[in-house]
């Protein structure tokens, strides 16, 4: 039931638009629903979410952040004859741009490709720039496109609903990161809905992680929290392009991961030891499985969260999925499951996170 319940909430967020600076859509559907489960919500000036969950007076303060905006483009021009140009945001690839149906501002559209027929066998083999690449989306000149109320900088997103695969706890779809991490803590608040918690809980959903982590730096700036957990997605190493062992010794379905080491030098993190070996701790206590992993190709909000004020101590729980930053991520829901489990059991027992120590 609860893996159905998260599958559903995850295919309802991913379907909404919401790239980095733009997360509106996404925001304002969160911001309702944690509304309904939290004793306080507020959002920032710039896009975070708050969500509160009081506890006893004198406890300590645990932030948990996931991230709401989505990797995609903008509208950088039109051309007299109705196509638009585009401006990529985050970490959007080239090659799986061509020929992907997208929406712009709400209008489908489609990347525009050379016809095979027409093309040359070097074209054929050659990923094409996102700066030769435009969007058809159904105009024949400028005006029509602006009668359809698309203007410079308006968003572009994928269309790749969620879906479940033959193996129904498998699922794919765009937006997975970090969505998926949105739904566990909208699920963390409703089962924690009549527990008494040691100390209080925030549930922060920052904007804009996708283009340098500048969300959760304001947010964290603001609550200036005793702990921290970033929930975010990381890539798997599970696939026959991947040396798994070698590159990335991480795979889907095997049960949340720990980034000891994310990102490279002054932009990364280093986890913690004593957060690490207190996520060791209450996972192995709640027999949830973990995976341990170092990942210098990329990081989460945590090395934003863990540099601010006096410096915030931090750890981050992150699950794998398969094919990043594409509209066709996959993750299988049974790391879900278990990331809100090890989640909530972190929660019911706040007070331990005062036994983290450096040495």
């Amino acid at each position: 039931m609860l893996k159905q319940e998260l599958k559903e909430l995850l295919g309802q967020l991913t379907d909404i638009p919401g790239i980095s600076g733009q997360e509106m859509l996404v925001v304002k559907e969160l911001r309702d629903r944690f509304e309904q489960v939290s004793d306080h919500v507020e959002v920032d000036g710039f896009g975070n979410i708050f969500a509160l969950k009081r506890g006893l007076p004198g406890g300590p303060t645990l932030m948990i952040a996931a991230h709401s905006d989505e990797i995609g483009a903008m509208v950088k021009s039109i051309e007299k004859s109705g196509y638009i140009r585009l401006e990529k945001v985050g970490g959007t690839l080239d090659p799986l741009l061509l020929g992907r149906k997208v929406r712009v501002n709400g209008h489908l559209g489609v990347v525009g490709v050379k016809a095979g027929h027409l093309q040359s066998p070097e074209e054929r083999t050659r990923v094409v720039s996102s700066n030769n690449l435009y969007i058809d989306v159904g105009a024949s000149s400028e005006q029509e496109v602006r009668d359809m109320g698309i203007r410079i900088g308006d968003p572009i997103v994928y269309v790749s609903e969620l879906e479940s695969m033959s193996n129904p706890d498998r699922v794919v779809g765009k937006a997975v990161d970090d969505r998926i991490g949105c739904a566990v803590l909208l699920k963390l608040f409703e089962r924690l809905a009549d527990v008494t918690l040691e100390g209080d809980l925030y549930a922060v959903i920052t904007v804009q992680e996708e283009v340098g982590l500048k969300g959760a730096r304001v947010a964290t700036y603001k609550l200036n929290p005793d702990y921290a957990i970033a929930l975010d997605t990381i890539p798997s190493g599970d696939t026959p392009d991947i040396d798994t062992n070698k590159e990335l010794p991480i795979r889907i379905g095997h049960g949340p991961v720990f980034p000891l080491l994310a990102g490279g030098g002054a932009r990364g993190n280093i986890m913690h030891p004593g957060f690490k070996n207190f996520l060791i701790d209450m996972a192995e206590e709640a027999e949830i499985p973990y995976q341990l992993a170092t990942f210098s190709g990329g990081t989460t909000d945590i090395s934003a969260i863990h540099l601010e004020r006096a410096g915030i101590l931090s750890g981050a729980v992150t699950m794998a999925r398969r094919y990043s930053h594409s509209p066709v991520e996959v993750l299988d829901m049974n790391d879900a499951v278990n990331t809100l489990l090890l989640l909530e059991a972190i929660s019911r027992q706040m007070g331990k996170l005062r036994t983290i120590k450096f040495i």
